[in-house]
């Protein structure tokens, strides 16, 4: 894994001389979380990607302190309290309370994918590296700046740099009503800095703010605040209401493309990178990345960035020589850090993202048979009765069990488990590593197995052969699909899967049967076949999936081909699910690729023709299948962008 810090066990001599600071940076290049990075990507508002985030086009300015990190300043701090009531009267000392902000300028603007990766990687970055990528955008900034002398904005900080000892709930921000002087302060370190007056009338979005504490801040940094941190008002021009969208490109780079590591890490092309982080985005954008998925993603993102400012915190404390026990601390700090930096780096490569949360996983080792090669009936009940085994063969091995788990625990290759009516809750379906038959007694619907929350997958199966009979999964929490066939052979017999994340999942090289099943409810495809994956399904239901409404939703069932998945349906009813009954996702380079021969042969596109030869090179076998209502019809195409794992 890249190191994605430096040694952890610096020091830094005076954190009150600026000199001293800016040599010990260089000599030790402290991680981007402390001071520099807190002006550069911390400083404006910033937000973090989550299943569902607002991004700036629909005009977001949310602002969470949490993702803010606090560093050790090189001046005073610039806390202040607020007034404290006069002991004569209920009224402040000062009772001139500042005017309401007005509205800030908020671009309705949308930007498509195509629209983003030209403007950040053409435009902005080009050929620049990642040490280069603060000049990039504040030349960005400063091409539109020229345009206009001064503005009026809304200087939004971190309430901990004017508040201190005060009560302040979930205030998001301190709002301040200022003058801005367009032109960037000379002999400023990046990222770029204007200079602001307060403006007339006094306004903010605290009532009580002192203007003499405003005034006293902004003297102590010289009237200079980030551009990222100014908000200019609507209603001042066009020339305004552009450098404001220049500006919320800006904030977005910062926001969901840039990373801490960046600088610290040799990148050949970092616009390519760059634009993987784009496609990322607009994956947990468009649903492409399931709610569940995106949020554990966003979660660890918060996590990193939380250990990063601790690492940070930790190093400033440290004087002169580390002692034993802080230097322990200190790698110990560090190397968590390095783990979630590599847990997201794996989100950003498209080869390793096309199939779950990429978290590394612990599996059981495969027991394979007993020694002595008998064979062991388990029955999961709380109490076992002689007319539960009637129907058993008198040489049957039989081994009762408390719990599904430890069952599971005890099963070897081979094994079959008897499931009795009741709910259940199975850490161990994440894990079936051995050749097993798990099947339900009684109906279906009173054997009902409840996914844990706590861990990525619900079953996955890597045996050569395991079946699952007569049962029930609800899916609650989990992350990946909610049956997984990594590899070798699953069949599902009679089961009815209710879903909350994705499908059923068959993983390249994995072998899928399943028959007289019932699959609902997955944000994604019912079931998805990855290339070179085979599948057999017999008289199963699938409806009501792809229900999270994504721009490009997958249907039923969804084929990724190169190379073909191989499938057979015979007689399934596919019906009400969101996009086409049965979806073949084909790379948009080899669509178009054979778009340009065919217009080359023939001076037109056809889809149809396409659709047709598609089907004929798959292995697709489709037989008395009823396929209706589905929103985009019953079989079709869609090109995306994808990269087999």
């Amino acid at each position: 894994m890249a190191t994605c810090a430096p040694d952890p066990l610096f020091h830094l001599e005076d954190f009150h001389d600026e000199t001293s600071q800016k040599a010990s940076k260089e000599q030790f290049k402290i991680p981007a979380s402390s001071e520099m990075a807190h002006e550069k990507a911390q400083s404006h508002t910033s937000t973090i990607p989550k299943s569902e985030v607002p991004s700036y086009d629909d005009g977001s300015t949310s602002f969470s302190t949490a993702d803010a990190p606090q560093i050790v300043r090189n001046k005073v701090p610039m806390r202040r309290k607020l007034l404290a009531p006069n002991p004569d009267s209920e009224e402040p000392f000062d009772a001139n309370e500042a005017q309401v902000l007005p509205q800030i300028f908020i671009s309705n603007k949308t930007y498509t994918y195509d629209e983003r990766v030209a403007l950040f990687c053409d435009h902005i970055i080009g050929q620049c590296s990642a040490e280069d990528a603060d000049d990039a955008i504040s030349f960005y900034i400063i091409e539109k700046l020229a345009s206009k002398r001064s503005l009026t904005a809304v200087w939004k900080t971190s309430p901990e740099v004017l508040l201190v000892n005060c009560d302040i709930g979930d205030l998001p921000f301190v709002g301040v009503l200022v003058d801005v002087n367009c032109t960037p302060c000379e002999g400023k370190n990046l990222p770029l800095r204007v200079s602001v007056s307060v403006a007339e009338p006094y306004s903010s979005n605290i009532a009580n703010l002192p203007r003499e504490l405003v005034e006293d801040v902004l003297r102590e940094h010289d009237y200079s605040v980030p551009i990222l941190d100014v908000y200019p008002i609507q209603g001042m021009g066009a020339d305004v209401d552009n450098i404001a969208e220049y500006l919320e490109h800006a904030r977005f780079f910062y926001d969901f493309l840039w990373r801490d590591w960046d600088e610290e890490e040799e990148c050949d092309e970092y616009a390519g990178l760059i634009e993987k982080r784009i496609q990322l985005y607009y994956d947990i954008q468009d649903g492409t990345i399931p709610g569940p998925i995106s949020e554990r993603y966003r979660k660890t993102l918060e996590e990193y960035r939380s250990k990063r400012l601790d690492l940070t915190k930790f190093q400033t404390k440290i004087r002169g020589e580390a002692l034993p026990g802080e230097a322990v601390e200190c790698w110990k700090k560090y190397y968590e850090m390095s783990m979630l930096c590599g847990l997201l780096k794996f989100w950003e490569d498209l080869r390793l993202r096309s199939h779950g949360p990429f978290y590394p996983r612990i599996y059981k080792r495969r027991k394979g048979q007993r020694t002595s090669g008998r064979i062991v009936t388990h029955i999961v009940a709380q109490i076992m009765t002689t007319d539960m085994i009637k129907n058993f063969s008198a040489d049957t091995l039989i081994q009762q069990h408390d719990s599904l788990s430890a069952a599971l625990d005890s099963c070897f290759s081979g094994d079959t488990v008897v499931v009795f009516p009741g709910e259940y809750h199975a850490v161990a379906l994440a894990s079936l590593t051995d050749d097993i038959t798990i099947k339900g007694e009684g109906e279906k619907k009173e054997v009902v197995f409840y996914s844990d929350p706590s861990h990525d997958n619900f079953v996955a199966s890597k045996a050569s052969k395991v079946m699952l009979m007569n049962l029930t999964l609800v899916q609650h929490g989990t992350c990946d699909g909610i049956v997984v066939v990594e590899s070798g052979q699953l069949t599902l017999d009679n089961c009815v899967l209710k879903c909350q994340g994705t499908g059923v999942c068959v993983l390249t090289g994995a072998s899928l049967v399943m028959k007289n099943c019932e699959i609902s409810g997955a944000k994604g495809a019912g079931v998805e076949l990855y290339p070179g994956s085979v599948a057999e399904l017999h008289r199963n239901e699938i409806h009501h999936c792809s229900n999270q409404l994504a721009k490009d939703s997958q249907g039923g069932i969804n084929l990724k081909v190169l190379p073909q998945p191989q499938l057979k349906l015979t007689d399934n009813h596919i019906h009400d699910n969101h996009g086409y009954g049965v979806t073949i996702l084909v790379p948009d380079n080899l669509y178009k690729a054979s778009e340009d021969l065919e217009q080359t042969a023939s001076g037109d596109k056809n889809e149809t023709d396409y659709l047709s030869k598609a089907l004929q090179n798959l292995s697709l076998e489709i037989t008395t299948n009823k396929l209706e209502s589905n929103t985009k019809g019953d079989i079709g195409l869609l090109c995306k962008m994808w990269v087999n794992s």
